[in-house]
């Protein structure tokens, strides 16, 4: 069957939409060889360089295979999911747990490593948590959020880094279910002050061990509230819609 010629906008986009759409609906089923690259230039309207850069959209996403002198070959229907999707669906409990893992660490590295201007941003990160406690749940958790973020950022490790930014959506909507179920906020505004300011002054001071310990400490706290709020919930915690 024809698949049609392209409009002259987005023209890899487009390509890639139709070559999956003609995978995810059955018409190229698993194990069938795409057409070659002049094939599916000329049903599609477009140039090689265009074809060839949707294949590899589309291998990507788990959808083809390249075979050395065989071809190209279906080998799923449904793109692979990626790392964002699995975060949203998966359970806060989890997320914790290998968040606690990196910023740990990151903690150490942070001790170690961090820098004048890196001190002033943890400062100025704490103080914004601080003043957050008489907003509403929300802009508290957004404020804790960065002043973990700024630790993070002072072990100069842009994957780290990058890591940690992949969790905070699931994060976020976690804790402000944690803080509105159980109401942490009710009595003090600013729960933790210590241990956050602790934290803070253990990497100023490079102290590593210190950073280690009372960053775990404190996850470890929030892994336990966690768990309470999942059994007075009779949930799985699970982050995401």
């Amino acid at each position: 069957m024809s698949l049609g010629a392209l409009r002259p906008s987005s023209l890899v986009d487009q390509a890639t939409r139709r070559l999956r759409d003609q995978i995810t609906s059955g018409e190229w089923p698993v194990g069938t060889r795409l057409p070659g690259e002049t094939t599916l230039a000329k049903d599609l309207g477009v140039g090689r360089s265009t074809v060839r850069e949707a294949v590899r959209a589309l291998a990507g996403a788990g959808l083809v295979r390249a075979r050395q002198g065989a071809g190209v070959f279906v080998v799923a229907t449904e793109p692979a999911e990626d790392w964002p999707a699995r975060l949203r669906r998966a359970a806060v409990v989890h997320v914790y747990e290998v968040r606690t893992l990196v910023e740990v660490q990151a903690a150490r590295l942070a001790a170690e490593r961090r820098t004048d201007a890196d001190i002033a941003a943890l400062h100025e990160a704490l103080a914004a948590r601080r003043a957050a406690a008489a907003g509403d749940d929300a802009a508290f958790v957004d404020a804790d959020i960065a002043l973990h973020a700024a630790v993070v950022a002072s072990a100069h490790n842009p994957v780290l880094t990058d890591l940690f930014a992949e969790f905070v959506p699931a994060l976020r909507r976690g804790l402000i279910d944690l803080v509105n179920l159980l109401g942490l906020r009710h009595g003090d505004g600013n729960p933790g002050d210590d241990t956050h300011a602790a934290l803070v002054g253990a990497v100023e001071r490079g102290d590593a061990e210190a950073a280690c310990r009372t960053l775990q400490d404190e996850l470890d706290h929030t892994m336990a509230l966690l768990h309470e709020a999942a059994r007075t919930t009779g949930a799985s915690g699970t982050a995401g819609p």
